[in-house]
């Protein structure tokens, strides 16, 4: 096994590793992750678990915003584009 049973193939390892990472790249490795968490698991659970684990990582690194983001369930806003956007809600 690469990685733990949080990460098994150690994708959110290997973006705390990177030089100059940015938030889009995290939020792709995090959907990568996110889509590899087994049925029946609590992902909130595991984002939390690996929080605790990083927590000696810069509050500021941006896999450390894009977990916090996705436990807080804040996803980025969203253009309104075709219909929806000239019409409104």
């Amino acid at each position: 096994m690469k990685g733990d049973e949080k990460d098994p193939r150690a994708l959110i390892q290997e973006s705390y590793r990177m030089d100059g990472i940015t938030e889009g790249e995290c939020r792709t490795i995090f959907l990568d992750w996110a889509l590899g968490v087994p049925a029946g698991a609590d992902a909130r659970v595991l984002i939390t678990q690996i929080l605790d684990q990083y927590g000696d990582q810069p509050a500021d690194h941006p896999m450390t915003i894009t977990l916090q983001a996705a436990l807080n369930d804040q996803a980025p806003a969203r253009r309104r584009g075709g219909r929806a956007g000239r019409v409104g809600s």
